[in-house]
Formats: C-alpha cells, structure tokens, sequence
C-alpha cells in the first residue's frame, strides 16, 4: 500500500499483490480509478476532463468505478462527488473510504476495498447510511466504467423446454432508446453480448434479473469479470434489474444494483462485488466460442 498521483490526483493509494493493482482516490470520491495487472492497461476508463452540468454543480465521471443510488434522477443522483473523503487503513491490504454527507440528499456513501494477497480477487464492498431524520426508500447502485473497444458478456438463464418449466425466467429491461437491432448487441442462447464501437454515438442499455451473478468484459485479450448477488424474492430497481449495461461511443458500464429497501434514519444497506481479470482470453461471437474461452474462468471465481 502507498500513496501515488494517478489521473492528477495527487493523494491517491495504490493497493497491490505484484501480480494485479488498484488505485483509489482521496481527494474526490469515493472511487477506484485503477484495476488491471501491473505495468498493463488500466481495465478501468479514464475520463478526467468529462463533465455533467447539473443544479448542485459540475459532476465528473472521472472514469472507474463509483457508487450512487438508485433509482437514478436528475439531479439527485448526480451529486458532485469532487471533494477529499475520509480514508482509513483496514489491514495490510484494504481501505475504507468514506464520504462526507451528501447535503442535497442526506446520504453518505462509503466503500471497504480489499485486495487478495495472492490472485486478481479485489472486493469492493458499498455501503449507503440515511443520514435524514426520515425513512428514505434506495438501493445501492455500483457502477463500473470500462475502458472502451471491448465486449460486455451477460450471461443468459439456462435453458429449460417448455415442457419442463412454465413460468418466464427473469426480466429483461429496455429504456425508450434501447434499439434492439442495434449491430452492437448480439443476443445468442447463452449470452447478450455487446461490444463498444466509438463510432456508434447513440447510446444503449439493457438491464435484467442477473440470477447467475456474474457479468464480464474483454479487452485485448483480458477479461474482467465482477461477481455479485441476486436475491429471490428481493425487489430491484428499474424494473428488476440487478445488473445493466450501457454504451455511447467509446463509454461503456457495468452496473449491478441491491435490492430496494426502505431505510430508517441511521440505516445502511449494502452490496458487494468482487472483481476479478484473467490474461489471454479471446471469446469469438458464438456461444460455443464464449463457453469455451469464459466459463472455466467464472467457475474459478466461485460465487459472490
């Protein structure tokens, strides 16, 4: 563990085993800015001159990873998060990072991340706390911002005919500009794929009922994978959505949501991802291909 400058913030901490690394931020956030395999690309986008203007000031998606919470409103969840947090060290390998009350809506956000001291495996465990003196209703909403001219893999219900099962397996959720026929989707029996092409401005996103709790996603030849939870019987946001995806150009997310809850004043509610990266994966467009090269590697992850 040291502190490091990265993407000009100055007081940044690095976190590493010598065989992968992240980096987090102090001064903005909070935020893991950094995760990929020493001395390789960064998995993680890096965004710092992009700006959203909103009535509560300038938002920056900096790039990496964030935590909001949904449902997602304007202006509400774009909060600015551009000032220090408060950062304390959890044992040789992990960090706490918390931010000061959101004054606009009374809640504060914080995330533990915590490094194996051998593998890829990096936890990152969200945390809301309703800091009003009213019951907020919220879920917690972890979003991944990926470096662009990859693919996102989403994992499709295994098949059952209808003879054996009746009833649907999960929903899918479409926003007014999801395009279906959009040439980046690719929607085989196993698999939603959707690769990031910067000439492709028009953005998309599908969201779903993610029971087997993984997505993925594969840049020159590494591939990401997050792992995280899926509750039967809990209610999820946007439809039932505990995981999404979204492109625009070059800009591409992996978002996966907690289930709604109805939080009492000084309640916290919680989600966990664990983020994992694998060297020398290339996953083709079919489902043979997909099965071939990644589910050895998400067996290896075992469950969230």
């Amino acid at each position: 563990m040291e502190k490091v400058e990265y993407l000009g913030q100055p007081n940044c901490r690095r976190l590493t085993n010598g065989t992968v690394e992240a980096i987090v931020t102090t001064d903005i956030g909070p935020r893991v800015i950094r995760y990929g395999f020493v001395g390789a690309d960064n998995m993680l986008a890096e965004l710092p001159d992009d700006a959203v203007e909103t009535e509560f000031g300038k938002w920056k998606p900096w790039g990496g990873h964030r935590l909001w919470h949904a449902p997602e409103a304007m202006p509400r969840s774009y909060v600015p998060d551009n000032a220090p947090i408060e950062l304390e060290t959890k044992g040789e390998n992990a960090l706490r990072l918390t931010q000061p009350v959101e004054k606009q809506t009374g809640i504060q956000k914080e995330m533990t991340v915590s490094l194996d001291p051998n593998g890829t495996r990096l936890t990152v465990d969200h945390k809301l706390t309703n800091r009003n003196l009213w019951d907020v209703d919220f879920a917690p909403w972890a979003l991944t911002i990926m470096n662009g001219g990859g693919t996102v893999i989403l994992p499709q219900e295994p098949y059952r005919s209808h003879d054996d099962y009746l009833l649907p397996a999960r929903p899918l959720v479409l926003w007014h500009y999801t395009d279906l026929s959009d040439p980046r989707w690719k929607f085989l029996s196993k698999y939603i794929l959707l690769n990031v092409d910067a000439s492709q401005e028009e953005p998309q996103k599908i969201g779903a009922a993610n029971k087997q709790g993984w997505a993925g996603y594969v840049r020159n030849e590494t591939l990401f994978v997050k792992r995280f939870p899926y509750s039967d019987g809990a209610v999820y946001p946007d439809g039932g959505c505990n995981c999404e995806a979204y492109t625009a150009g070059s800009f591409v997310e992996i978002e996966t949501l907690g289930a709604l809850a109805g939080v009492p004043p000084g309640g916290a509610v919680g989600h966990v991802e664990q983020w994992y990266l694998f060297k020398g994966v290339t996953i083709g467009d079919t489902d043979e291909s997909v099965d071939a090269a990644v589910e050895p590697l998400v067996a290896q992850t075992g469950t969230s």
